[in-house]
């Protein structure tokens, strides 16, 4: 409040005594009847009751003041509470932010298995026995648990292995099996089972499959979201029984459904023979336990005939075993580094050859997309070396490795451990490896006479170089 309004309030104060002096006196009367006077106040007295009003007028804005003062003191005071609790409540939520990172970090190192989820499998187990429409047996939920949690990893390369299943891989790697004769890989853009590529002289071979196929159905079960290890469990079978195999091909309008006997596959992973000039011709398959020997073998045989130049085909070879790929390059590389492998903690194995038997002839390694693992880490490596050209299409671009664990009760698990990098360091997981010389297959020349476009052009390419 300013000196003006302070002036100002004087002089209100000071027209309300004269008011009341004025108010007392209009109200004297005389009692002309009993000639009583009329108490009249001198103007002392008025002064006096004058004093006491203003008194009385300080005494109320004092009041009202101090109520006001209260009310701000009440005020500050509630926002100071609302401020500290504001304060706690933030310390409070950093610190359950906290706790809860902390307790999330605590469960994923926490094991799965613990007495909570124990209850919880034993209450699903009890559901399944009670509620489900069908009889289901111990063993398969047993099975179901130990592959879902391979599963879960959503990676198509670790899978379990029952004992059953473990055999017959066991048994695929020693090159004998009751099938069709065909190699079954995953395409790349569809996810869906293909037929990469068909065995000479097998029931695959005279049957109406086709490289390329894609895998629809095996015996009415769909199989396009399947991996291939599921899709070959579905193929294989006792020996002379049939399975039929309904596929989508290219320029088919509707589904086809092509029935093949299963017979006992004896294919031998390495096939080999000398073409035009002393040209060596050595096709590998797949990378088993077998085929290193095989290998050895067919070098040995075309060497003794004077091979002069030599063409590795791994067309549609999937991969395998990396031991005995490294044996097969250690038969071809110079010394040094042949691949090395890289898990998820930095620790890194690598993988050499001494250079003893290195190749001193042109080579061409013939690739395409269904060329994977162990096939692209040797394919790698010749080509880092520059021992060879790579000739075909971009290969499949599997640059992980996985491990078969066996466990106490017979049965497996089969899972990725590493990436793998070739000898400049590179990983072509995803990627593939681009051909020096890239050739596209002509599928419809191979099916009218046998004309491999990509077979001849590596002859030309060594004859080239041989000059």
């Amino acid at each position: 409040m300013n000196e003006d309004n302070k002036s100002e309030e004087i002089v209100l104060d000071s027209s309300n005594e004269s008011d009341v002096a004025e108010e007392v006196l209009s109200n004297v009367t005389i009692d002309t009847e009993n000639n009583i006077e009329p108490e009249t106040k001198d103007a002392k007295t008025l002064e006096q009751e004058g004093k006491k009003g203003k008194k009385k007028h300080n005494g109320v804005k004092i009041f009202f003041l101090g109520m006001l003062s209260g009310i701000i003191i009440m005020l500050l005071v509630s926002i100071g509470i609302l401020l500290f609790q504001q304060l706690r409540y933030i310390k409070q939520t950093v610190i359950t932010s906290n706790e809860t990172e902390e307790t999330t970090e605590k469960k994923d190192n926490e094991s799965i298995v613990n007495s909570s989820t124990t209850v919880k499998m034993a209450y699903i187990e009890k559901l399944i026995n009670d509620e489900y429409y069908k009889d289901v047996d111990a063993t398969t939920l047993e099975d179901g648990v130990y592959a879902g949690m391979l599963d879960s990893l959503d990676d198509p390369y670790s899978v379990y292995y029952n004992k059953e299943e473990l055999k017959e891989v066991l048994d695929g790697g020693e090159g004998i099996y009751y099938g069709i004769g065909a190699y079954i890989s995953i395409d790349k853009e569809t996810k869906a089972p293909i037929i990469a590529g068909i065995i000479s002289g097998t029931p695959a071979e005279e049957s109406d499959l086709q490289e390329d196929d894609i895998i629809a159905k095996v015996d009415g079960v769909d199989t396009t979201q399947m991996t291939t290890s599921e899709v070959v469990k579905l193929i294989k079978g006792p020996e002379h029984t049939k399975v039929i195999i309904t596929v989508i091909r290219e320029g088919e309008s509707d589904y086809l459904d092509i029935e093949v006997e299963r017979r006992k596959i004896e294919s031998p992973t390495v096939n080999y023979e000398m073409k035009e000039d002393n040209i060596g011709y050595i096709q590998i398959t797949e990378f088993d336990d077998v085929t290193v020997d095989q290998f050895t073998e067919a070098m040995a045989v075309l060497n003794g005939q004077g091979m002069k130049g030599l063409i590795l085909d791994l067309r549609s070879n999937g991969g395998g075993n990396l031991s005995t790929c490294i044996a097969i390059a250690s038969q071809l590389l110079p010394k040094g580094l042949i691949v090395y492998t890289e898990d998820k903690n930095g620790k890194r194995e690598e993988y050499t050859c001494d250079g003893k038997k290195e190749i001193d002839i042109p080579l061409v390694v013939l690739v395409n997309g269904y060329s994977a693992s162990a096939s692209e880490i040797l394919t790698g490596a010749i080509k880092d070396y520059g021992k060879g050209t790579i000739m075909g299409t971009t290969t499949y671009g599997k640059g992980i490795v996985q491990s078969i664990i066996p466990l106490r009760d017979g049965t497996a698990v089969k899972i990725t451990t590493s990436s793998y990098y070739t000898p400049s360091g590179n990983n072509i997981h995803g990627v593939g490896i681009e051909p020096d010389i890239e050739i596209t297959f002509d599928s419809e020349s191979y099916k009218e006479d046998k004309t491999d476009n990509q077979l001849n052009a590596a002859i030309e390419k060594i004859k080239k170089d041989l000059k």
